[in-house]
């Protein structure tokens, strides 16, 4: 007698989410009886096509750290609109804790011209033309942060325009 496999699609199936991980610490806690060991693992998760979320996990071993970081991500996931060329709509700058992400627009071909944490943030979003500067803090958590932090502030011209109860022509003039 054959089996029937019964296939559910969910929402994550549909939408291919991409994992990387950023970064993973050994961190400990001082309690009575010593050290407790554990992990901590930045993760970003991103479809490519303007969704993107950073998660951090703890756990005792690296494997539930990563588990628990994908799942904080996709909790956190903001909308980004994108232009044609796959680039921003306008300047922005994001700022968590010290760490400061100024972002610019920029030409298609350029690429993503930035480092670090704010690179796999805007690789896993689907921007492919922009230019990126880091200042302040070199923390990889407060930089993906940050980067998530300005790229959620972003608003294009025809939400502008809604917003000030204008024709979308007037925002040119």
């Amino acid at each position: 007698m054959a089996i029937k496999k019964k296939t559910f699609k969910q929402k994550d199936q549909e939408t291919n989410w991409e994992e990387r991980v950023i970064q993973v610490k050994r961190v400990t806690k001082v309690v009575k009886g010593g050290k407790k060991l554990s992990f901590r693992a930045i993760i970003i998760v991103g479809n490519e096509k303007g969704q993107v979320g950073v998660g951090i996990g703890k756990a005792t071993d690296v494997i539930n750290a990563v588990k628990k970081g994908v799942t904080d991500a996709k909790k956190h996931v903001i909308n980004i609109p994108l232009t044609k060329t796959y680039s921003i709509p306008h300047r922005i700058n994001g700022i968590e804790g010290a760490a400061q992400v100024l972002m610019r627009p920029s030409a298609p071909g350029s690429g993503v011209i930035a480092g670090g944490a704010v690179r796999t943030v805007l690789e896993l979003a689907g921007i492919k033309n922009i230019l990126t500067k880091q200042l302040g803090s070199n923390n990889a958590l407060n930089n993906a942060r940050a980067t998530i932090h300005a790229l959620s502030n972003l608003r294009t011209f025809k939400q502008t325009a809604q917003d000030r109860s204008i024709d979308i022509i007037k925002l040119y003039n």
